[in-house]
Parts: structure tokens; sequence; C-alpha cells
């Protein structure tokens, strides 16, 4: 099983990027992925989840109305859109699997490496 995130940058506030998530040696369809942000100094933090099965979503309250979450299972792929990016997302996104949608990165078995996101003038 292995993630890899993708698709991080520099922007500038107010702008969007869209992350992916491509998943290898499992069929994507049958896990939940969720996404999380780590900042420097602080602890890793969920930003939503696309469940197994029916690819419902969630979404964290601090990121909702700007942040969606699709996956494209043909492509095994999980997209994180982020829009109206302020420096307050400045950080390491990482995607993860597992059966089931938490909140808490420890529940995660797999882990992709992350991919920085950067927000300046």
């Amino acid at each position: 099983v292995q993630l890899q995130a993708s698709g991080g940058g520099l922007v500038q506030p107010g702008g969007s990027l869209r992350l992916s998530c491509a998943a290898s040696g499992f069929t994507l369809d049958d896990y939940a992925i969720g996404w999380f942000r780590q900042a420097p100094g602080k602890e890793r933090q969920g930003v939503g989840c696309t469940r197994s099965h029916d690819g419902g979503t969630y979404i964290t309250d601090s990121v909702k109305g700007r942040f969606t979450i699709s996956r494209d299972n043909a492509k095994n792929t999980v997209y994180l859109q982020m829009n109206s990016l302020s420096p307050e997302d400045t950080a390491v996104y990482y995607c993860a699997a597992h059966s089931s949608c938490y909140s808490d990165p420890a529940m995660y078995t797999y882990w992709g490496q992350g991919t920085q996101v950067t927000v300046s003038s």
C-alpha cells in the first residue's frame, strides 16, 4: 500500500491549489482517505476525509467552504481542492488511508510522504 501526495507549492493569499493523493497497491474504493496538515511547531490536524464506497466527505469547520475533497476511483486518486488560501493554511499536507474516516491521525494505518503548501505574498 502506497500513497503519494503531490501538488503543493507557493501560492499567494487568496489563491488556490489542488492537491492529489495517488494510491497504489490497493483498491481505493475500499478505503477512506483522510487529509491532514501540520504546520511548524504544531500538531498534525485533520482537514477532511472521504469515505470508502459511498465517497461521502467530511471537512473540518476551520476550512469548510474553502476546501473540498473528491475522489476518482478509476484513477485511484483523491483530491483536495483548496480555495481562498491564507497564510494560516501554510503547512505540510498529508493523505492517509484507513477503513473508515477518523479525525485522529493516530487511527490511520498508511500515510503519504506529504507535500508542502506555502501561502505567502
